[in-house]
């Protein structure tokens, strides 16, 4: 299983679409009579409710026609939407940041989740902490939100990335370096975690639950999407959530096809489940009113600064909360 969660540089995305406001939806709609919504997912255990979504004939429920198309590569997924040749993608704000700072036309319309602990620094044995960190090789995928979960470690402990020498290796290949004995640290997320902590007397010396917030994930619509067919979008949202319904209802039927989907055991999915908090309509509403505002200021600020990205990005128009206001509980 390859995840590849990018912060991606903002020249790399070139993006077709207006940015058109849509009316108002009143309440979750029926079927909308509109064409197939293409709608692409990768490897993360907060997106595969898309998979059991899909088994379970909820798109139709709610009157939406999707065509669930999976990723195996997490960039390929962020330039299809960017491009448009999917209509709506499951993708960080991180990353949906870097796309409107490249010119993308993309409007966040869902928290799907926030990562609290699937994304981790892991240092080999001797390494305590992160001020331990100084001088040592530390791989992670560059790009990512691992290395910008290293940068914002290496923060907390009054550290920069030139207080360590960085290797750029991809998430699959960093795990097995520091396996081999190869780097002193790494900063991976599930299922690579598993992988880098069958190195012996390693151990995890940061994780995304340290840096509450700072890792959320989103469904992502084109803004064309949300001006041609705002009851389309309505409807993926309401199947969201209906989704989440249903999983809690059937735990262990769902556990079995996203852990399928994810291709690992369900007793290996189940610990990942761990370290990824699903949101709630009620904490949806709640981080479109607050959070998220905030939230992508500040990572908009360090992607800056970090010099991920060359300028920073309009916030306009970017977090669209009617959807989750709009759904019935």
């Amino acid at each position: 299983m390859k995840l590849r969660r990018l912060v991606l540089p903002a020249a790399v995305l070139l993006v077709l679409g207006t940015a058109c406001a849509a009316e108002k939806t009143a309440a979750p709609p029926a079927a909308t009579g509109a064409s197939k919504i293409k709608l692409g997912f990768s490897a993360w255990p907060g997106w595969f409710p898309w998979q059991v979504a899909e088994e379970q004939g909820l798109f139709a429920k709610n009157g939406v026609e999707v065509e669930l198309k999976y990723f195996d590569s997490y960039t390929d997924s962020l330039n299809a939407l960017a491009t448009g040749n999917i209509d709506a993608n499951s993708q960080t704000l991180n990353d949906t940041l870097a796309s409107a700072a490249g010119g993308a036309k993309e409007a966040v319309v869902l928290v799907n989740d926030n990562s609290t602990g699937n994304d981790q620094i892991i240092a080999r044995d001797g390494v305590k902490s992160l001020a331990d960190l100084k001088g040592r090789t530390v791989a992670a995928e560059q790009g990512t939100v691992d290395h910008y979960l290293l940068l914002l470690a290496l923060r907390k402990a009054g550290l920069t990335e030139a207080d360590v020498k960085f290797q750029p290796l991809p998430t699959d290949a960093a795990a097995a370096a520091f396996v081999a004995g190869q780097v002193d640290a790494v900063g991976v997320f599930a299922p690579f975690t598993t992988t880098a902590l069958k190195r012996p007397g390693s151990a995890t010396i940061a994780s995304s639950s340290d840096f509450p917030g700072a890792i959320p994930d989103h469904l992502v619509v084109t803004k064309d999407l949300v001006d041609k067919d705002a009851k389309a979008v309505q409807a993926l949202v309401k199947t969201w959530f209906d989704t989440i319904a249903w999983i809690g209802q059937n735990k262990p039927k769902a556990m079995e096809i996203m852990a399928k989907r994810a291709g690992v055991s369900v007793a290996d999915y189940e610990s990942y489940d761990k370290g990824t908090t699903i949101f709630t309509l009620d904490q949806n509403r709640t981080a479109f009113a607050s959070d998220l505002p905030t939230r992508a200021k500040q990572i908009s600020d360090f992607l800056v600064s970090s010099k991920l990205v060359d300028t920073a990005p309009s916030l306009d128009g970017l977090l669209e909360p009617r959807f989750v206001q709009a759904v019935q509980p």
